[in-house]
């Protein structure tokens, strides 16, 4: 089977069109011209438009872990698209190797399913709010939107940035009511706290009359009422068919089609995707690319696809309202608009701001180069520069040497994850610390700094420890509510300094049972100081390798990270101390040779080590230390250039 192309949309600026207003007739009015004459003659180019009944356009939001990826399982194999004896991994829309691994979706990609003679454009797009800026760039392909809440849980902090996006931009909006199966599901309750949610983000007297559908995506099941299932998805699609707005467009405009995401093929070379918003886009065509307020270049369309059953097709052509790929622009870029001439350039895309960055060095430890493929400043800046033209959310900046780069997302996650794609593809450096991007309020001067909203699922017993540790990260509590089965669901105000590293303290805390979300809420006056860390780290004393004797007393000082046979060299963190500030041990001693024989060293017992992740790395890592990250290895190791600062702000005291 083809591989489905990844696929990663734009964000929520101008739309195609856009939903009726309460009253009005229903037919979208257009957002955007399609050719430049229409400006002077609105009414002769609204003669133009046509609405398409076979192409509908959909996007399915919503929190992580409510179905998203499951549903679409669901879709795609009663719409036939797989052979019978083909053999479909669960999740199949989940391509990437860390979706699979992490059980979550990262990036967005797009699908169409066959249903009645209509074809269904789906686009599957992550719930985690780290990736956010995909959802973002989704919206201004679709018409309409799948909004799954989960059955128990209701909505949650992603369910509220998803839907006011799409309300912004008047997308119908049709409720999925997911996972009706599980014991506990309370669907009216699920429901009505939804409704509350439209009217608290100012929705419309028509957005608010949103139609509802059950389903069940693990058993692949769907109806009107929740008592009232039917055995397949059919009502599911037939609501989509119903409620969803056809695309209204004018297929005889001059070419108009922004580009929402790159693609890559070893035969084809870059491939530009997005959705032709006017006209007709063919094979073998002279086009132009440009962008507002710039002149437009010329190019060559040598290939068009569209999205089939799973699958890319090639096609001759493909008229306006629907979305397809096209191959033969190498230069081609997001934000870019495809035209004929005749035609305008359609706004650039555009997402929100990013919170959180983080340092990229070359790597400076004694172990450089022996586990990397590529190690320079060179190749890492050519890496990061491909990572912008497919990554609106992200930015590089310089750093203060030309060997450093500051790399700011969304995100921790959003950053450790484009750094675990980089050791996997052979590259080699290290990390800082994650910081907070600050803003100066323009009027007072006052240091503002990003907050989020912070959702925490826990049993009863465990909520004291959770209020006390954000708490203690310069939290603002929001509501405490407990439900009938004794989880407490804590909603806090954070400063996302105070979130850095905090996941794993509060697992900790509450034996693994919590669950922890987060969404930006805003930028806020600076909350003062945030003790991050209580504990110092075990740093080695020498270069060497690892051996039972060393540990077995070094062990006794903390929480190590290393075992023995493992090499380590001077200034690498190979543990956690027990105490304040950070504490140097000899790890690769080894035991004086004698000629007195002993057996002592058979009963010596080691604790099990603490094996850290990229992520974990990160969380714990403080201003003073770096993440040395390889293809085979992460180490982290104390940064020489804090070490020697430190020392000389020291000599300075005395």
């Amino acid at each position: 089977m083809q591989a489905i192309a990844t696929q990663r949309v734009a964000a929520p600026v101008a739309a195609a069109q856009r939903a009726p207003t309460a009253g009005s007739a229903r037919q979208p009015r257009r957002a955007m011209s399609v050719r430049s004459k229409a400006i002077a003659e609105p009414e002769a180019a609204a003669q133009q438009l046509a609405e398409r009944d076979d192409v509908r356009n959909i996007a399915i939001i919503a929190h992580v872990d409510h179905g998203k990826t499951t549903l679409v399982d669901a879709m795609l194999a009663q719409s036939k698209v797989f052979r019978e004896n083909e053999k479909v991994e669960t999740r199949v829309m989940d391509s990437n190797d860390l979706e699979r691994e992490r059980g979550i979706t990262i990036l967005s990609k797009n699908t169409a399913v066959t249903y009645k003679d209509t074809k269904i454009n789906i686009i599957d797009t992550p719930g985690h709010a780290d990736f956010g800026g995909e959802v973002e760039r989704v919206l201004n392909m679709v018409d309409g939107v799948l909004l799954l809440v989960d059955a128990i849980e209701g909505p949650m902090p992603q369910t509220r940035f998803v839907l006011k996006k799409a309300l912004a931009l008047d997308k119908k909006v049709v409720l999925v009511v997911n996972k009706i199966d599980r014991e506990g599901a309370r669907p009216d309750w699920v429901v009505d706290t939804t409704f509350d949610l439209f009217c608290s983000l100012g929705a419309t007297d028509e957005q608010c009359e949103f139609p509802v559908i059950y389903a069940s995506g693990f058993q692949g099941i769907a109806g009107a009422e929740p008592d009232d299932m039917a055995d397949n998805l059919e009502p599911l699609f037939d609501m989509v068919i119903n409620e969803v707005p056809k695309p209204v467009v004018d297929q005889t405009a001059p070419l108009q089609m922004l580009i929402t995401n790159l693609d890559y093929d070893e035969f084809k070379g870059r491939i530009a995707l997005g959705r032709v918003n006017a006209g007709t886009i063919k094979t073998a065509q002279q086009i132009k690319i440009g962008v507002p307020g710039e002149p437009a270049r010329s190019g060559k369309v040598n290939e068009v696809f569209i999205y089939n059953n799973f699958k890319r097709t090639d096609v001759e052509s493909v008229g306006a309202g629907d979305i397809c790929a096209i191959a033969g622009l190498p230069d081609v870029g997001i934000g870019e608009t495809i035209m004929a001439d005749g035609a305008e350039p359609l706004p650039t895309i555009e997402v929100e701001e990013p919170t959180v960055r983080m340092t990229f060095n070359v790597n400076t430890s004694p172990f450089a180069g022996r586990e990397g493929k590529f190690v320079t400043s060179r190749n890492i800046k050519e890496r990061l520069d491909r990572e912008l033209e497919r990554n609106l959310a992200l930015r590089v900046e310089p750093g203060d040497t030309a060997d450093t780069f500051v790399v700011c997302g969304r995100g921790a996650l959003h950053i450790t994850i484009l750094i675990e794609n980089m050791r996997r593809e052979g590259y080699e450096f290290c990390i800082g610390p994650p910081q907070v991007i600050t803003k100066t309020d323009p009027d007072s001067g006052a240091t503002l700094e990003p907050f989020e909203e912070a959702v925490v699922e826990v049993g009863e017993e465990y909520n004291g420890a959770v209020v006390e540790l954000l708490s203690n990260r310069k939290g603002e509590m929001l509501d405490l509510m407990t439900n009938d089965k004794g989880t407490t669901t804590i909603k806090y105000k954070v400063p996302t300094r105070g979130l850095l590293g905090v996941r794993n303290a509060i697992l900790t805390a509450t034996r693994g049972t919590a669950v922890l979300n987060t969404i930006f809420d805003g930028y806020y006056p600076y909350a003062g100081d945030i003790t991050m860390r209580d504990n110092g780290s075990l740093v080695a004393f020498e270069t060497g390798q690892v051996t039972s004797y060393a540990l077995f007393s070094a062990q006794e000082r903390g929480v190590m990270f290393v075992k023995p046979g493992v090499d380590v060299y001077e200034g690498q963190v190979v543990g956690i101390h027990q105490r304040q500030g950070d504490l140097k041990v000899n790890v690769a001693k080894r035991k004086a040779a004698t000629n007195v024989r002993s057996n002592k060293d058979a009963t010596v017992v080691l604790n099990e080590p603490k094996l850290l992740s990229l992520d974990d790395c990160v969380e714990y890592i403080a201003n003073d230390e770096l993440v040395e990250v390889t293809p085979e290895s992460v180490r982290i190791l104390k940064n020489a250039k804090m070490d020697k600062k430190a020392q000389k702000q020291a000599a300075m005291k005395k």
